[in-house]
This record gives structure tokens, sequence and C-alpha cells, in this order.
């Protein structure tokens, strides 16, 4: 048995016994000086009112018609001085399970007013009553409101996810098919005039492709259950980018003031240069590249900036810039991306992070 079942039991067997206790001593006061079956009779109806109390939530409308029926009967005997408090208790668990309680409510609170007829006390169940289903309905509602915001939550964080690897696959593909695109005009380019230069570039194609290729499948493990989580990149993989950018004609000089960061920061960052650079590649090679990457109070600033001569398209297209954009607006920051007077392009970003992450890294 689970722990809330189990406190589920305990509390009902806790009220039972209190409510039995309670009918009891009424019970005993009222009838002191009875030595006939009325005495007797109301311990009995006592203690059965309990254990509806016990099993309601396992059959809750067999034990609120048990529960009615011998209240009225008592109230008309004179046996029993209970308002419908064992009824009540009945009554909140069917209003919190069953959409249709209204109903049971109506019978419930008629039950109560028929007894009224007997002693006027016993018109207090019909307010009682009451009370206990608006209880039960109104923590139903909450409950329900509970578990859809939880749907909505858990939802919005699957489409989170297949945003970052959708992100993560356009970075992916779009840098290694920049460089093998480039390579490949070189390779058709000099085939004939310049073989070894073909060869070399032939050989980067190789490489890149590879290296696309395995990262696009770990990206696509993800999607599986069974699959091990990614090892992120970071800012420590960013020499090994500008390596392998240099012979498509970028030459990257990387400035990088940053220690240990949160890996998801550390990743977008990682992201937003490839990203960067990859445009770099496919509007302006050859080019000089220079990248700066600074982290302090909380924030990471980053600041690509090339020397190429051609256009380069807006901030508003392409989805290379919008993806850019998104990951730094995750973290709170933002993303620029502009043309430089004369000739040249520059991206700056900022990334924010609380300085407690850092205590997780």
């Amino acid at each position: 048995m689970s722990d809330h079942r189990w406190r589920n039991r305990v509390t009902d067997v806790l009220l039972a016994v209190v409510l039995v206790t309670a009918d009891v001593i009424v019970g005993g006061n009222m009838l002191r000086e009875d030595g006939g079956w009325r005495w007797g009779a109301s311990f009995g109806v006592a203690l059965t009112i309990a254990l509806a109390v016990v099993f309601r939530r396992r059959w809750p409308i067999a034990a609120l018609a048990c529960a009615l029926t011998l209240s009225v009967a008592a109230a008309f005997l004179g046996v029993l001085w209970d308002p419908f408090a064992g009824s009540a208790l009945v009554l909140y668990l069917v209003a919190l399970s069953r959409r249709d309680s209204a109903t049971f409510l109506a019978v419930a609170a008629a039950s109560a007013a028929i007894a009224g007829f007997a002693a006027w006390w016993f018109a207090l169940g019909v307010p009682v009553v009451a009370a206990a289903w608006a209880i039960g309905r109104a923590v139903r509602d909450h409950r329900a409101q509970a578990a859809r915001l939880d749907r909505q939550r858990q939802h919005q964080i699957l489409i989170e996810e297949r945003l970052r690897i959708a992100r993560d696959l356009h970075d992916v593909v779009t840098h290694g098919m920049g460089l093998i695109a480039v390579k490949a005009g070189v390779a058709n380019h000099v085939a004939d005039s310049r073989p070894e230069e073909a060869r070399e570039a032939l050989r980067i194609i190789e490489e890149t492709s590879r290296e696309a290729l395995s990262e696009m499948r770990r990206l696509l493990d993800v999607l599986r259950e069974e699959a091990e989580p990614l090892s992120p990149a970071g800012l420590a993989d960013l020499p090994q980018l500008a390596e392998r950018v240099r012979p498509a004609g970028v030459d990257v000089d990387l400035c990088i003031d940053a220690v240990e960061l949160p890996p998801p920061v550390a990743l977008a960052a990682y992201r937003i240069v490839q990203e960067a650079i990859t445009n770099v590649i496919k509007h302006a090679a050859p080019a000089r590249c220079q990248v700066l990457v600074r982290a302090g109070d909380g924030v990471v600033r980053i600041e690509i900036t090339d020397d190429g001569t051609r256009a380069r398209p807006s901030a508003g297209r392409g989805h290379g810039i919008v993806g850019m954009t998104e990951r730094a607006a995750l973290f709170g920051g933002k993303l620029e991306a502009k043309p430089l007077p004369g000739k040249g392009f520059r991206v700056e970003a900022s990334l924010r992070y609380a300085a407690a992450e850092l205590s997780d890294v």
C-alpha cells in the first residue's frame, strides 16, 4: 500500500473514531435514564455510520446511502442526535470523486430536512452537508486545475525540447554543409590544375560530413527514451571549432574570458558562436573573424566580428539569426546582428545566468 493510501485510511479511521465517540457520549447523556433498547440502538447506529465513514473511499455511494438512511431513521426513533455529520463526511468524498455529485447533495439535503420534522436540530444537517459538498467540489476543481496546469507544463517542456533539438540540428547541418559547400567549390575549381589541393578539400569534406552525421545521430538519439544524455558542447570546444573552419577560408581569433559556466549557458554560447561563424563561411569567406567571449556578474557577453565584404541577411531573415536570438532570449539576454560601416558584420549577444547555478557545475 502506498504512503498516500495509507494516510487516507488512517485519516478515515481517526474520523470514524471521533464521530462514534461523540455520538456515544451524546447519546449516553441523552439516554442515561433510559434502560431500554434505545441505548443499545444508539450505539449500534453510531458504530454503523462510523463504519460507513471508514469505507467511504471504497464504496462512496453505498456508504452515503447507509449513512443517510440510518441518520433519518435514528432521528425519528430518537436514538441519535448527530445532525448528519457522518453523512457529510461521506458526501465530501462523493463530491470529490464524481461529476454528478449535485444529485447526491440534493438527496442528502432532503434527508436532513425530513429528519428536521423529528427534531429541529436535525435541520442543521442541511447546511452541514451543503458545506461538505462545497468543500469537496472545491478540492476536486483545484486538483483538476492543477492537473491541467501540469499537463500544460509538460506540453510546454516538450515543445521547448523540440525547439532546442531543432535549433541544434539546424546549427549542426548548416555549419557542416557550409564547410562542405565551400570546399566542394574549391575542389571543383582546382581539380585539374592543382589536384593535391583538390584532394585536401575532399579530405576536409569527408571529415566534416562524418562529424556532422555523428552529431546528428547523437541529437536524434535524445528522442529515444533509452538514449544516454548528451555531453553538451561548451566554450572549451571553441578552439576545435576555429580549427575546423580555417580550411574554409575563415581565420578565427579567439579571446575567451570565461571559466566555469552552467552547461546550458555554455552550450548556448557555443551554438551562437558556431552559427555566427557559419554565416561568415556562407556569406563572407574568405574573411578574418574575431570572437570575444567574456563572463562576469552573471552575464556572458559574446561578440563575433568579421571583415567580409559581401552583403549579409538582416536580423529579420534566416533561421540562423532567429535561432541565435531565441537562444539568447532563453537566458534573459538579447542578440543584435548588423553590418559594420564600410565592410564586415557584427553579432553581439548576452546571456544571463544566476550565480547559484555555478554551485551545481
